[in-house]
């Protein structure tokens, strides 16, 4: 192999294929990028066996092959070369030599052989997204999934059409996330679950592409593809629980609240919250009172009152902090909307005029 390509092209994306490849000590090649070159087009593939990428840019071919090098120390080598435009990659003896106007390096390669297969999902209809919304519903809801890989279902966010919308659905059992985002094309397709750990890769991945963006599905895995990258992702087998059960019908109590207000006394009180992380929502109908109490026995107690539209019953529930402070990044309505049907149910958090966000948290028990 030996050809010669844009300093800036190649390390772009270097940088999307070094995330993606692996730490595993039993198979040292996944740490490895697969560098293939035919007819001037230069190939990047990286995997962890759980995410595979495939990237490819034109460059100018001398020869071609392939050989299989340390994403990390080529990345870093390329993306530290200041003034150089091009670059020139070259086999030799096995190696590959990479070469500018002002530097070189001979980096170490593994057998190619070793390298595993990514393999592509073939004759399934593309389902079109805007790349924007698909980023939009995961980083809506992906917090809200259990970080434990005990329960495989609650570490993986659960995706599935549901009229002209695309549903994203996240929860660790204590708190759930759901995010509907529209669909373009194609909404004929099962649930899948798409793992937790691969999501901020993914993202990553894919965020700087403008438009839209196909997405492939089968029973084993997930496939993003846009012009010259090909992502693709394990799902889980599985089935996420009836989440729709436990969403509240009705409720006797709402609390209408500016956003800011909320986050700024939440964040007040966090100072002194308890070894729990518990924060206590006394909601008064008569006296049109909203107030959030906390108290550690070490530091002190504080009580935060904010103006709030309040309609129905008192009640006073507590929750975990970080429960309720997680779900504001998903809303980007100015109020909020907390509604509760009883003390043992969850309380349901809304954008005031958005009905495409819903967040529920379960109460703490005393």
């Amino acid at each position: 192999m030996h050809i010669e390509c844009v300093k800036d092209k190649l390390s772009r994306a270097l940088i999307k294929a070094e995330r993606i490849t692996g730490k595993n000590v039993t198979l040292p090649v996944l740490s490895c990028v697969l560098l293939t070159v035919v007819d001037s087009i230069l190939t990047i593939k990286a995997t962890n066996l759980d995410l595979g990428v495939e990237m490819s840019l034109p460059v100018k071919m001398i020869t071609a092959g392939s050989v299989a090098v340390s994403g990390s120390v080529l990345n870093n080598f390329i993306s530290n070369l200041q003034n150089d435009k091009n670059v020139t990659l070259e086999v030799i003896d096995g190696n590959l030599k990479v070469s500018t106007k002002h530097s070189y390096a001979i980096i170490k390669a593994s057998p190619v052989d070793d390298f595993p297969i990514i393999s592509k999902i073939e004759d399934e209809k593309p389902i079109t997204f805007s790349t924007h919304d698909i980023i939009t519903g995961l980083k809506s809801v992906l917090y809200s999934a259990s970080p434990s890989t005990m329960r495989p279902v609650l570490s993986s966010v659960l995706v599935y059409p549901d009229t002209d919308h695309v549903v994203f659905v996240a929860t660790d059992s204590f708190r759930l996330a759901e995010k509907k985002v529209t669909i373009k094309k194609n909404k004929d397709f099962s649930q899948i679950l798409i793992p937790f750990k691969n999501i901020p890769d993914i993202i990553r991945t894919i965020e700087d592409i403008k438009g839209d963006i196909s997405v492939y599905l089968n029973q084993n895995q997930i496939a993003f593809s846009y012009e010259d990258i090909y992502l693709t992702s394990r799902v889980i087998d599985g089935i996420f629980p009836d989440y729709k059960q436990i969403i509240p019908k009705e409720n006797k109590t709402e609390v209408v609240v500016l956003k800011q207000d909320l986050i700024s006394s939440l964040k007040i009180s966090n100072i002194f919250l308890d070894k729990f992380s518990q924060v206590t929502f006394n909601i008064s109908g008569v006296q049109k009172q909203f107030t959030i109490t906390t108290k550690n026995l070490d530091v002190g107690e504080n009580i935060q009152t904010i103006d709030a539209v309040i309609k129905g019953d008192d009640i006073q529930m507590s929750f975990n902090y970080k429960y309720i402070i997680d779900c504001f990044q998903s809303i980007e309505s100015d109020s909020v909307s907390l509604t509760f049907a009883d003390v043992n149910r969850p309380m349901i958090v809304r954008g005031v005029g958005d009905k495409s966000f819903l967040y529920l948290a379960m109460p703490m028990n005393k």
